[in-house]
């Protein structure tokens, strides 16, 4: 899909702020570690996607009630859903200069209560942006990192009134960093997500 560059500063999508938070310790051992084996930044970003993707499980998957929102909260505590793990990857990507930004996609909510906003990353190599999800796979997603080509964990379909959201954002979109914030506990969030931006 063509994707629309939001900010024509490519450094907003290397920024640390309070959610992808980058500069944190624990966000630099991680990256250091990924890093220490990887030839190029190609290498190293599909390294961090798949330790994001892998060892980090979905917390609906998995069942883990915590919330987390903050990069270095779902590297601590090794859960998020996929806005988290998103938030997760991007300052793992951003650690290492490599430009990311922030995806959304308007699924149908598995939880049959209408749609919900999906999160995933867009990295930027040889002057073009490439979205990439690690929710993590299951039965039925086989999400794959590529530059060649999507291989995403969800595919919107129209007809459901799915979509992809083109825009490319440098920080968490407000409603969805509101519900993470807000959300006492992951069931409460699951039912609370966002349904559209």
């Amino acid at each position: 899909m063509q994707l629309i560059q939001e900010n024509p500063d490519l450094s907003a999508y290397l920024a640390a702020d309070e959610v992808i938070d980058h500069h944190h310790p624990l966000v630099r051992e991680t990256s250091a570690r990924l890093a220490e084996h990887a030839a190029d930044s190609y290498v190293y970003a599909q390294a961090a996607y798949e330790f994001v993707r892998d060892s980090i499980p979905h917390s609906t998957d998995s069942g883990d009630p915590r919330v987390t929102w903050r990069a270095s909260d779902v590297l601590a505590k090794r859960t998020g859903i996929c806005h988290a793990k998103a938030h997760a990857l991007a300052a793992l990507l951003r650690a290492e200069d490599i430009p990311t930004a922030l995806c959304y996609q308007r699924l149908t909510h598995d939880a049959g209560t209408g749609h919900c906003l999906h999160g995933l990353v867009a990295v930027r190599f040889n002057g073009a942006w490439h979205r990439q999800d690690c929710r993590g796979n299951k039965p039925g997603v086989d999400a794959q990192f590529s530059l060649s080509g999507e291989q995403l964990a969800f595919v919107p379909d129209a007809k459901d009134s799915e979509m992809d959201y083109p825009v490319l954002f440098a920080a968490p979109h407000p409603a969805v960093l509101r519900a993470l914030k807000d959300a006492p506990d992951r069931p409460h969030l699951w039912e609370n997500l966002p349904d559209a931006l």
